[in-house]
Parts: C-alpha cells; structure tokens; sequence
C-alpha cells in the first residue's frame, strides 16, 4: 500500500488536485498533517471528493510516521554538498527499489513554502527529486504529486514475496539502534560527531535495503552478541 502524505498543506486548492491527481493515477490513501481544508478542496478535487474524505488526519509529522514502515521524503532542493546519509533519488530509480515491498509506504510532501524540514526528511528512509531546471528547480506541489505518482503507475509494486513480513519502523529502529551500540563499544570512530555520521549512514541503509522482519532479527542477533562481549571485556579491564 502507497500513502501519499501531505505535511502541513497550505494551499486548499492543492489539497484537491492532489486527491484528483491520485485518483486519476489508482491511488486512495491519503494522509494530511494539519491540513486546511475548505469548499475550494472539493471544488478543486472534482470527482475525487472521496478521497479526501477518507483521508486521515493527524496533528503531528510524528503521528504520520508511525502510519508506515517504509518512508519517503519529497524535496526539490537536494543539496549542493555530497552529504552521505541523504543522497536524493529519482522517480523511477524509487518505482525500482519499491517493486514487490508489500508494507505500508509513505510518500511525504513538505508545506508549498518550505517544503520538508531537514530534520524531517532525517527521519525518512528515502529522499527523492525529481530534476528540473536549475533555473527554477522547484515545483508546484501538486505537480510534484503527479510526476511522482505516474513513475510509479508505470510498475505498481506488488506483495511478491508474501511469505515474509515486511520490517516494522521498531524492527528497523532496532537494528539501527543494534550498531549504534556496537560503535559505542568499539568506540569507533573515537570523535563522537564521526560516530554520529556513521550511525546516520548507517540508517539510511537501512532504508534503502527494504528489509524484511526476518532479515532484520538475523542482523540484530550478532551485533547484539558483539556489542556486549566487547561491554564484558572493556569492564574486565577495569
């Protein structure tokens, strides 16, 4: 299932031609934080009223986080400098590595002034762009809804592997929070910022992987064990 969620919408006309636009591409799941609904949303959304009026509707980014296992953050500015942890990806490279995920995936648009905050987009496992201009690189909102929705139509991801259950947000948190305890063990790196970027590299990964709940506790399970023969052997020392 694919959620397009909508942060902090400013504009009501947007909100419906982004329900029409999911309509007219087979999608109906739509999430809203603080939304500003009115008549010119359903003016604007045509024949695609039912869809906002299943939306769900939630008053924090937090609350629409816990609604998905996978999560993907939209933004137009993708950086000038290389930063590791949050390389941004185009429309179809995302309808590749989405193909056969069977979990609940959230495609997160930011506010029509600001887009998503960057310590927002942290938090999602991927960053998409679509390439535009250098001239003007950033979209209408409800344009960047429909680019993104029609590379996706272009292969639906389908339940192939249906004998595994997709990893939760707390099975992946899990295994991030699993090495994260393997480097303050290792004490590796020793500066406590390098230690931080790795951890973040390593979250990421972790996204990108579209891991499965199996896989995830089979990763978990070593990290754990080396972290605490490290732990008994530096308290050994004391």
């Amino acid at each position: 299932m694919i959620g397009v969620v909508l942060v902090e919408p400013e504009g009501p006309a947007n909100i419906g031609m982004i329900a029409r636009t999911m309509k007219n591409f087979g999608f109906s799941s739509l999430v809203m934080v603080k939304p500003n609904i009115t008549e010119e949303s359903y003016s604007y959304a045509v024949h695609a009223g039912d869809v906002l009026d299943r939306a769900i509707v939630v008053e924090s980014f937090e609350e629409a986080l816990e609604l998905f296992d996978l999560t993907v953050g939209t933004t137009g500015k993708p950086g000038k400098g290389f930063i590791p942890y949050r390389v941004p990806i185009y429309p179809w490279e995302l309808r590749e590595t989405l193909e056969g995920y069977p979990g609940r995936i959230g495609l997160f648009f930011g506010r029509e002034s600001i887009g998503l905050r960057n310590d927002e987009l942290e938090r999602l496992d991927f960053t998409v762009t679509v390439p535009t201009s250098g001239e003007y690189p950033v979209m209408n909102l409800a344009q960047s809804v429909a680019v993104i929705l029609y590379e996706l139509t272009k292969g639906k991801p389908e339940a192939k592997v249906r004998s595994l259950e997709p990893a939760t947000r707390r099975e992946k948190e899990e295994l991030v929070g699993a090495w994260e305890r393997l480097l303050e063990a290792l004490n590796y790196p020793k500066d406590p910022a390098r230690r931080e970027v790795f951890a973040k590299v390593f979250r990421r990964f972790v996204g990108r992987a579209v891991l499965y709940g199996r896989e995830v506790h089979t990763l978990i399970g070593p990290l754990r064990k080396a972290a605490i023969k490290l732990e008994e052997c530096r308290d050994a020392e004391r």
